[in-house]
This record gives C-alpha cells, structure tokens and sequence, in this order.
C-alpha cells in the first residue's frame, strides 16, 4: 500500500509543536543550528506540517520581510527524506501566499537547491553563510 504524503496549514497548536520538534532535530540536533536562531521569528510566521501516513515528517513556514515574503525553515525527518515531501511542503506553502506583487524568495541550504530548481527558483547572487552552513538565496519565477 502506498504512503498518504499531506502538507497543510497548521490549525492545531498540537500540530504546531510537532512541526517545531521536527525543526529542533533536523536544524539543532543534526546541524548544530542555535536553538535561539532556529526559533526567531516562529510568532509571526505561517507554519505547515508534512505528514507521512499521518505520522509528522517535515515542517515549513513563511513570512513577510522588508523584503517580500520568504519562504523559511524546510525539514524533513531522515526517515521520510526522498518520499517528496520537501517538493510537498513547497507546493503547499507557495499555495498559501497572498496574492502581492512581491518578492518570494528563501535561503536554501546549497545542497538543497535542485529541489527549489525544480519547483521554479533561481539562484540569485553567490553563496553565503548562515547558521554556519552554506546556502544560496533563491528567488520564485512567478510561473
């Protein structure tokens, strides 16, 4: 039987804790990301949960910068990673977005910039550091 993948709006402060559990190991635990850096920001941002069969498997946000709307915070659980559910958390966050003539746009980690490639984001400027980790900041061609 095949796995039921959902990414959706979190509604439900439980679902909002499971997402920033999900959070906590991927970007504190196995990237060494401050705990204080990895939560900033989480009150005023929208947030998603990525189940797998209902189990929590990965988590997203965005938010309003003074620089458009940016799209934050994309993990997965190493045990659901490869099932798309990055691609899904993508797709239902850019689905969310009010509709404005602004700037989209994210940081990916530089390993991660095929997926966002993929999904119509295009790497802007060289590669930098955050968080002690190497990424590209990427901007969405509106399709």
């Amino acid at each position: 039987m095949a796995a039921t993948l959902k990414a959706n709006k979190i509604t439900d402060p439980g679902d909002l804790r499971k997402a920033f559990a999900i959070r906590y190991e991927v970007f504190v635990d196995e990237q060494n990301c401050p705990p204080d850096l990895e939560t900033e920001g989480n009150d005023i941002s929208t947030h998603f949960l990525a189940t797998v069969n209902d189990d929590p498997a990965g988590a997203a946000r965005w938010r309003k910068t003074d620089k458009g709307i940016k799209l934050e915070r994309f993990a997965v659980l190493k045990k659901y990673r490869g099932l798309g559910i990055g691609q899904a958390l993508v797709k239902a966050v850019l689905e969310d977005l009010p509709q404005e003539d602004t700037c989209i746009y994210l940081h990916s980690q530089s390993h991660a910039t095929g997926l966002y490639d993929k999904l119509g984001f295009e790497k802007v400027g060289d590669e930098f550091e955050e968080a002690g980790m190497k990424h590209y900041k990427m901007v969405y061609r509106v399709q």
